[in-house]
């Protein structure tokens, strides 16, 4: 979820027809209070075939036909929202247990999977936008119950507190992404969120038990704070984070820098614009933060097939300036960001968020945190069509293990700096 400006390509191709989308969020406009809503953009790909056969071939062909039987039951709001909460959190139960090997395996999709999650949510998410209950239902109150179901199904809600004696730590992954350029695409962080959650890793000093949660891929989401209200609870208890996203081809990066810029390509609503990354108190916004993994000993260490970088390019409008300047060892004084280490999507914005989160809690000197950079997930060779094949498979397992591999070394290193 890199700037595209570093892809090439398709995707090169699939930033110009996303920046000439038009900016809608859903396929259409306002509803009437208590009537049905109409599926967005994103939930409209639930037709495809692709999609379904994702979803027939993990067994989660089941969830939004039982979702939406479960919420025909429901008599009244208080009601609606307690099979909302049931329902959501079993689902992303029951992808934790699914990738962690945990219970039977329903259809032939390898475990490791993070599709059925994203299209088994989608498809719950249709049903309750469209859901015509026995009782009052206005506008501001389904969109409460779809914000739970977000919130629940994305292992946003699920995060145990601080054990004694136990460190804490917290990785975030995403859905899947340009969808319209190939809708077969899986994301690996997504897929790392599902196999490390409630996993620990053992260290010198004792056990670090991993917490997992999932981001969507919408602009929306971010401008209404949904980094902040997941993360801010938790940071202060939180031993180390990591922000993980899928990057380029063939490499793992820890992003060094992170840029206050969103550049505006296509989200999974087709929607985007260039502009500053919104946040609270902007009088206060700094243009660049930056991570406090232990980025050095990451690099150096031996972690997986894939070679790792410390990414420390940005591109900046330098102090004074009017031309982006591409920058390969950080960000000038005074300078106006237009791209971090990671781009200027959403990655990059989830890491500057996470990050300036950290800083405005008071916790940049004590809290190892940042952005973690996958390869992309490719199909084998000549693969055009078909939703798996063993070469991808292996290569999301690879990713997975290697994540996992940086986590506790990044662990280990920032316990020896503590000592």
């Amino acid at each position: 979820m890199i700037s595209p400006r570093v892809r090439i390509g398709v995707l090169g191709l699939a930033l110009l027809t996303a920046l000439s989308a038009p900016a809608t969020a859903t396929a259409a406009g306002p509803v009437a209070p208590g009537s049905a809503a109409p599926p967005t953009v994103e939930e409209l790909r639930l037709d495809k075939a692709e999609p379904r056969e994702i979803l027939r071939r993990s067994g989660f062909d089941t969830v939004a036909p039982a979702f939406a039987r479960a919420l025909d039951r429901a008599r009244s709001y208080a009601q609606a929202r307690r099979v909302v909460e049931r329902e959501g959190s079993a689902l992303w139960r029951g992808a934790v247990d699914r990738a962690q090997g945990r219970g039977p395996a329903s259809g032939d999709l390898s475990r490791d999977d993070d599709r059925p999650l994203y299209w088994a949510r989608l498809g719950m998410a249709r049903e309750l936008r469209g859901w015509e209950p026995r009782f009052a239902l206005d506008e501001a109150r389904r969109a409460k119950l779809l914000d739970t179901l977000e919130r629940t199904s994305r292992g946003q809600t699920s995060v145990l507190p601080r054990r004694k004696g136990l460190k804490r730590v917290l990785v975030t992954g995403f859905d899947p992404f340009t969808l319209d350029r190939d809708i077969r695409i899986s994301n690996p962080s997504g897929a790392v969120a599902l196999a490390l959650d409630g996993t620990v890793i053992e260290t010198a000093s004792g056990p670090a038990r991993v917490e997992t949660v999932v981001f969507p891929v919408r602009w929306r989401d971010f401008t209404d704070g949904t980094v902040e209200r997941a993360l801010r609870p938790h940071l202060p208890e939180t031993y180390l984070f990591a922000t993980v996203s899928q990057g380029r081809v063939g490499r793992m990066d820890v992003e060094r820098t992170n840029g206050a810029w969103r550049g505006g390509f296509g989200d999974n609503e087709n929607t985007g614009r260039p502009e500053t990354v919104p946040v609270s108190d902007p009088a206060s916004q700094p243009q660049w933060t930056s991570t406090t993994l232990p980025y050095a000993a990451i690099v150096a260490a031996e972690t997986g097939r894939f070679p790792v970088y410390d990414n420390t390019g940005v591109t900046e409008i330098p102090a004074g300036g009017t031309v982006p300047v591409v920058r390969p060892d950080g960000p000038t004084p005074g300078s106006t960001a237009r791209a971090g280490g990671g781009g200027d999507y959403l990655s990059n914005e989830i890491a500057y968020r996470a990050t300036l989160l950290r800083d405005r809690l008071g916790l940049h000197d004590s809290l190892p945190g940042g952005h973690v950079h996958t390869p992309v997930l490719e199909f084998g060779a000549g693969n055009t069509t078909e939703v798996t094949d063993p070469q991808f498979v292996r290569n999301r397992l690879d990713i997975i293990a290697q994540v996992r591999s940086i986590v506790a070394v990044a662990v280990s290193a920032s316990e020896r700096a503590r000592d």
